[in-house]
């Protein structure tokens, strides 16, 4: 199948950056830095025995732009996930249409990490690309965890008018 092709038939768009996650063994580290330094805002804060961390969600920007940058130490860290290892963890993608992106990826031979579509720290629904593909899904990150997140209607709303204006 072609760029073009591909293109064409693919039933959901990203729109754009969601957030990126950035993990450390002791996430005051990151704070000094990203919340002191940069002046990040810190808008909640996340604990997850499952998934073994413990996050403060930041915020980049306002509005249906506003980029979050989640700041995580583990739980435990010897246990797995181990949200510290990679530094940065994850990136996060705004989709428009998280169930279609998640059917049509799938039959493309994209794998996914366990969990299926599940609500997220930040409220939204949620899924993960695996870092690798296997065998039966060949198609991973590449090394790169990726977060698939749906984007309510505000968020679609902006991007669309974004890009009706630059055409």
């Amino acid at each position: 199948m072609t760029q073009a092709s591909t293109h064409a038939s693919r039933p959901f768009k990203v729109l754009g950056i969601q957030q990126i996650a950035i993990g450390g063994p002791d996430k005051q580290r990151l704070k000094k830095l990203w919340v002191d330094m940069f002046g990040l805002e810190v808008t909640g804060t996340f604990v997850s025995d499952s998934e073994n961390v413990d996050e403060d969600i930041c915020a980049l920007g306002t509005g249906p732009f506003k980029v979050e940058v989640d700041l995580m130490q583990p739980l435990n860290p010897d246990k797995k996930p181990a949200v510290h290892q990679t530094p940065l963890n994850h990136v996060g993608l705004w989709i428009d249409d998280l169930p279609r992106a998640v059917q049509w990826l799938g039959e493309q031979g994209v794998r996914f990490a366990p969990g299926g579509i599940r609500h997220g720290a930040a409220g939204f629904d949620i899924c993960f690309i695996h870092p690798k593909g296997n065998e039966k899904s060949p198609v991973g990150g590449e090394g790169v965890l990726i977060e698939l997140v749906q984007a309510p209607p505000e968020v679609v709303s902006a991007f669309a008018r974004l890009a009706s204006s630059a055409s």
